[in-house]
């Protein structure tokens, strides 16, 4: 198989379990609960430098917006096997 073929089905791939619409699902769910973590337990004070904070936020943000995705992306797989 020819890495072009390779591409083309890894793309109707993506495209047939909307990968696209999930990842900005994914992601816009996980900075409102990023913005909402950082609303509720930094800004009321802290004692600790902000870039670090910002540094949790960051990692919360990538690693919980990963997580979506990739449920968001696995129910659209079910569903298409479904039917």
């Amino acid at each position: 198989m020819s890495e072009r073929e390779q591409q083309s089905e890894a793309a109707a791939m993506a495209a047939a379990l909307d990968v696209p619409r999930n990842a900005k699902l994914g992601f816009g769910v996980a900075t409102l609960v990023t913005a909402a973590v950082v609303a509720l337990f930094v800004l009321p004070g802290t004692g600790r430098p902000t870039f670090l904070y910002a540094a949790l936020a960051f990692v919360l943000l990538v690693s919980l917006g990963g997580l979506l995705t990739a449920v968001f992306t696995a129910v659209s797989a079910v569903r298409l096997a479904r039917s």
